[in-house]
């Protein structure tokens, strides 16, 4: 590895941990999505085992005297390549002094460029796991905020059918968009079948919990974060991160070092360059009399079996509405 002389910080890297785990709070679920795990090696070939191998039937019975019957599938094979992202913050001494009256700088500038990094991170996510080019979809019978006769569930349910015999996996996660959840909770078919279980239910306000047993599902995950996608120096464009006409079907890994799960995904990290999902160091620039505060990771989010995602499309449309 490189030689640096800037120190990792450990107390700012605990706030920047505790950053990135409230960030859930702020709609990133990046790291929910596609869990990390650790790696010594910054790229390698690691085996999958293919879905033709958990679903294989075939005559077990022996005769006496006779071999057992025995399997004779191969693993997949697939790769990663961890590579370095991370935002500098760098902090004058002269402001530092202006602005300690009123608030830390040093935790500002860390907390701003944590917020740049996952927000990197969390379109490198959303980009990859809701491309139709990589997963089965298919659209919505009815746009979900057509609320009068959209049939959320019997969408979903479809795509639970589709789960079930083609890799034979039942999904665990439902991933929307927070604009999309609302419209959820507006539909008159749902309220229909809500209100059975939950009297007091109210209309554009279902709980998390309504809905997760409206659809059978074990999760729904909720995106939040957005961007601004003007140039600098234009008008800002706010927009979400996550597309809002879209959901995913998905079975989410569980996380930890255990890669025999069929999942969607995860995220690789090289552990040795960056030692968790996030690293945060400070070094000294005297030509600018600075303290410089760095955030970085060095990951590859990985898509790791295409067939435990499926897309519903065309779940919302501009126009329609109650």
């Amino acid at each position: 590895m490189p030689r640096t002389n800037a120190t990792i910080r450990p107390d700012l890297g605990t706030l920047a941990y505790e950053y990135s785990l409230q960030a859930s709070q702020q709609g990133f679920i990046g790291q929910t999505v596609l869990p990390g795990f650790m790696t010594r090696l910054q790229s390698a070939k690691y085996p999958v085992i293919p879905a033709e191998a958990i679903l294989e039937v075939s005559d077990t019975q022996r005769a006496p005297r006779s071999a057992y019957a025995r399997g004779d599938w191969e693993f997949d094979w697939t790769d990663y390549a961890c590579k370095e992202s991370g935002w500098e913050e760098p902090l004058d001494d002269v402001e530092a002094a202006m602005f300690r009256d009123y608030f830390d700088a040093e935790v500002v500038a860390v907390q701003r460029a944590t917020m740049m990094v996952l927000r990197s991170q969390e379109r490198r996510v959303a980009q990859k796991v809701m491309d139709t080019g990589t997963f089965e979809n298919a659209a919505a019978a009815k746009a979900w905020n057509s609320y009068a006769d959209a049939d959320p569930l019997a969408d979903v349910e479809k795509a639970k059918e589709h789960f079930r015999f083609s890799v034979g996996l039942k999904p665990n996660a439902l991933v929307m968009d927070e604009d999309v959840l609302r419209h959820i909770s507006m539909c008159e078919a749902v309220m229909e079948r809500v209100k059975y279980t939950s009297p007091n239910a109210i209309r554009g306000q279902l709980t998390l919990e309504q809905l997760k047993a409206y659809f059978g599902i074990e999760n729904i995950v909720v995106a939040g974060a957005v961007f601004n996608s003007a140039k600098k120096g234009r008008p800002k464009k706010i927009e979400a991160i996550w597309p809002k006409d879209k959901v995913l079907l998905a079975r989410l890994s569980s996380g930890g070092q255990d890669l025999k799960e069929p999942s969607l995904g995860r995220t690789f990290v090289w552990e040795e360059d960056a030692p968790g999902l996030i690293v945060t160091e400070q070094y000294r620039e005297e030509q600018t009399r600075s303290d410089v505060y760095r955030v970085r990771q060095n990951t590859d989010e990985c898509v790791q079996f295409t067939g435990a995602g499926y897309i519903l499309t065309g779940v919302t449309t501009s126009g329609a509405g109650a």
